[in-house]
């Protein structure tokens, strides 16, 4: 722990020391600003811990701007223009970090997501940043002449309140998915503070739930994943999905609920390389002997073959049925239409929606407009990014900008 003093002045605090705060931090310690990062959890970078299967998927090859939600969606190009994700592999390489490529463009580490971490905290020290966990933020106020910030601080360990004042501060308290490592609202609170208007925010990247006779069929077949095309609001995503005892999860299912909302249905091809009808009906010309379920397990999985048939009532031989019948269990299978009932929630969320109004930001700089030295960056802004390493990108991309510029 550093000994910070009552009243004593760094150049930037930055709140939060997730992906984002770390980058910020780095990079204006780098510049030879006097920083201190500090944070209320007991362990730094849970998120970034926990992400991956705890392989980090630290970003993605084919990062672009299209791969971004945001009520403004031009405003994260300047940040991910200035940093890349060829940037931030270019610093893992340089940590000899051994990583590899999965599909669709996402990049984890070889061994475990600490090896990101510790590549961070080693930049951080190597840049003269002070870092202080387990320290809760009491107060914001503008300084005299409204002029730099005063933050008041208490460490959860000695219990001294204490004011440190800055030029700049940088807020990356990221948003509210998974409350359990220590997401909470704090970011939001202080934008509402500086009068900045706070979009929307909703659980994203996240499980979908469904009513009791859809759950039932998706709790028969719990751990069963298949490739699917999953589709809402003009968005598709051709990716494994999953059902789970609570409904549907898997990454297709994951990168649609950030485009789902209440009352809306999603659409689910679960054969979206083979026409199910025109399979069906060829077969049963071929003259084969198998019932429907079986011919469909040409197709799909067994259980799920069963289950597909089973809910379009068709259980005996494929030579007796009806035409139009299996033009319709055709169309349940590259046409599934689903209500979802909700969502899992914060509690599972990867990501959260919506968030500080890019509005009241500069693209460039990260900077509130009407608010010298006040930056926000990573998930508590209103950018949200695709499932495979976009978000942790955003983070890296914002904060870099934000520690030039802090």
């Amino acid at each position: 722990m550093s000994d910070i003093q009552s009243d004593e002045k760094f150049d930037v605090i930055v709140i939060g020391a997730g992906a984002a705060g770390l980058m910020a931090a780095i990079e204006a310690g780098k510049r030879g600003r006097s920083v201190w990062l500090v944070d209320h959890a007991t362990k730094i970078a849970e998120k970034i811990r926990i992400s991956g299967g705890g392989r980090c998927n630290f970003t993605n090859t084919r990062t672009k701007p299209e791969n971004y939600l945001s009520s403004n969606p031009h405003f994260c190009k300047s940040a991910l223009k200035q940093y890349t994700q060829h940037d931030f592999t270019a610093l893992v390489k340089r940590h000899k970090i051994a990583f590899h490529e999965k599909a669709l463009g996402q990049l984890f580490c070889d061994n475990s997501a600490q090896d990101i971490i510790d590549m961070l905290l080693s930049e951080a020290a190597a840049a003269g940043v002070q870092l202080d966990m387990q320290t809760d933020i009491t107060s914001i106020a503008r300084g005299a002449d409204d002029e730099g910030f005063e933050v008041v601080t208490q460490s959860q360990n000695d219990g001294e309140p204490i004011t440190t004042i800055c030029e700049s501060l940088v807020i990356a308290a990221g948003g509210l998915s998974i409350p359990k490592i220590g997401a909470t609202k704090f970011g939001y609170e202080v934008a509402r503070q500086f009068g900045l208007d706070i979009v929307e925010t909703r659980a994203a990247l996240v499980p979908l739930t469904f009513q009791a006779d859809l759950l039932d069929r998706c709790k028969a077949m719990s751990g069963l994943s298949v490739d699917a095309v999953v589709s809402c609001q003009k968005a598709d995503f051709k990716e494994a999905m999953l059902f789970t005892h609570r409904g549907l999860s898997g990454p297709s299912i994951l990168q649609v609920s950030s485009y789902w909302r209440e009352g809306l249905p999603i659409k689910v091809n679960l054969a979206p390389d083979v026409d199910v009808t025109a399979h069906l009906l060829a077969r049963k010309n071929e003259g084969v002997k198998l019932d429907v379920a079986s011919v469909l397990n040409e197709i799909l999985p067994k259980k799920l073959a069963q289950d597909m048939a089973q809910s379009q009532n068709l259980s005996g031989r494929l030579a007796e049925a009806n035409n139009a019948k299996l033009a319709q269990l055709g169309a349940a299978v590259n046409d599934w239409e689903l209500m979802p009932a909700g969502s899992e929630g914060y509690r599972t969320a990867e990501v959260t929606l919506g968030g500080v109004d890019t509005n009241a930001l500069s693209s460039k700089t990260m900077q509130a407009k009407d608010h010298k030295g006040l930056y926000f960056i990573g998930e508590v802004v209103d950018v949200t990014g695709h499932l495979g390493g976009y978000n942790f990108q955003w983070a890296w991309s914002s904060g870099y900008v934000a520690g030039q510029n802090a």
